[in-house]
């Protein structure tokens, strides 16, 4: 069953575009995305991301369970990013550090469906409003991310006040139009949400894909740059995302949350961004390098959750 989830996954287009990035780069294609069409593609996928979480946060209705998921989710996406950079910065630069705590506080999507496709095989009952946690989880890792960069970070000094940074962590753009458009999400009326719903859904898959494609592109270029780094990020993109997702199931168990809630949440906590981390990050943290944090969260912490992960959660899960 999970080689199937694995299969049906790796073989999804828009992660086939991301192959077809990296062999671009690989046979020294002339490909390339124009920098204006990358931009807007990236502030794109914050936008429609962002909006549909918000969606989903106002058409859900409140009880307890659904409360302290969220609040539980939250505070995930904001302790994790916290912890990793400290723990990354002894081995890289500030700017990396950020950048890769930014990714593993953030979630994966591609991870998250794959996550509901083996609760529907296994017939257990999942919340709707897990697609709210999901996207609660985006923004408060970049924020926190982008704030331990210009706290920490040589290039904008360190003398700045927990104000100063503050402001510019939420006025960061890509920040900005995630956290703005969760925003909108929720306020907005029905009927307008529907109008504009071709834009923020059905051709989601096909940007996510160009996106994906540059990614791919860009990661292979820098490869080498992630191979000079050694076994410290191998490590790290495999016994993180463990250390995260253990974490999630005894917390919830403890809360008393239902067990098909408790595996997104595991598996939640257990991945990593590859849309919008590097999307906010080309903007945000130009100098961190996505040769180094896509291939980890892509090419390592992916298949790994989908193949590992969520089988040994389960079965930790079924132990309680």
């Amino acid at each position: 069953m999970n080689y199937n989830l694995l299969i049906n996954n790796l073989t999804n287009p828009t992660l086939l575009f991301f192959a077809l990035g990296v062999l671009a780069s690989l046979v020294k294609s002339d490909l390339e995305i124009p920098p204006s069409t990358s931009k807007f593609i990236s502030l794109y996928l914050l936008f429609s991301i962002g909006f549909k979480g918000g969606q989903e946060l106002a058409h859900s209705g409140l009880n307890r369970e659904i409360i302290v998921t969220l609040l539980l989710s939250i505070s995930l996406a904001t302790v994790v990013p916290m912890y990793t950079f400290f723990l990354l910065k002894t081995r890289l630069s500030v700017e990396n550090a950020g950048a890769i705590a930014a990714t593993y506080g953030s979630v994966s999507a591609v991870t998250f469906v794959t996550a509901t496709l083996f609760l529907d095989s296994l017939k257990v009952n999942y919340g709707g409003h897990m697609v709210a946690s999901m996207a609660l989880m985006e923004a408060p890792a970049i924020i926190i991310g982008v704030m331990l960069m210009r706290k920490y970070g040589t290039q904008t000094g360190n003398d700045h006040g927990m104000g100063s940074i503050v402001h510019e962590s939420l006025t960061n753009g890509s920040v900005f139009m995630i956290v703005g458009s969760l925003v909108i999400g929720i306020i907005a009326d029905v009927k307008g949400a529907e109008g504009i719903k071709p834009f923020t859904t059905d051709i989601f898959k096909g940007f996510l894909a160009i996106f994906l494609l540059e990614m791919g592109m860009v990661a292979a270029r820098r490869f080498s740059a992630f191979k000079n780094y050694g076994w410290f990020v191998t490590l790290f993109a495999i016994i993180i995302p463990i250390v995260n997702g253990l974490m999630s199931v005894i917390i919830t168990h403890y809360m008393g949350i239902h067990p098909g809630n408790r595996l997104l949440i595991a598996i939640l906590a257990a991945s990593a961004s590859y849309i919008a981390v590097p999307a906010a990050m080309k903007q945000a943290a130009p100098q961190a390098d996505p040769g180094l944090y896509v291939p980890m969260a892509l090419g390592l912490t992916f298949p790994f959750n989908i193949t590992i992960g969520l089988p040994f959660y389960w079965l930790v899960i079924q132990s309680f």
